[in-house]
């Protein structure tokens, strides 16, 4: 595969991935409000299990790692899942003084997203 086509694979998987990581924050933020950052974590839980499902796929033989993993492991998940929001959402908390919050919301994040992407992979894993 060319470096052009492996790249175009990327940017397509992420367009769809930055623009639903917005929408799903907005959601969030209808459903929850503004009080704790809800949105970056269902984003990072669910790329997370989405990851563990991709990777479990590719190495279960159920699917070919190109295109997917390019389009949707590096690109949609890449651009769905956040690590930058999740540390401003957590400085931003930890400026206004909701220590207690930022650190339930690392814990979640870190605790939820590992065990997401565990049962993402496991489910596919053929016993």
């Amino acid at each position: 595969m060319s470096q052009f086509l492996f790249l175009g694979l990327i940017a397509l998987g992420g367009a769809f991935g930055a623009c639903s990581r917005y929408l799903i924050s907005e959601l969030c933020v209808s459903w929850f409000g503004r009080g704790f950052p809800y949105g970056t974590l269902v984003v990072n839980v669910v790329g997370s299990f989405l990851m563990g499902m991709l990777m479990s796929a590719i190495n279960q033989g159920m699917i070919t790692a190109i295109p997917a993993r390019p389009m949707i492991g590096l690109g949609f998940l890449g651009a769905l899942t956040t690590f930058s929001t999740f540390s401003m959402d957590n400085v931003i908390l930890m400026q206004q003084g909701a220590f207690l919050k930022a650190g339930l919301n690392m814990l979640l994040n870190v605790a939820l997203s590992l065990t997401a992407c565990f049962i993402g992979y496991q489910l596919l894993v053929k016993s």
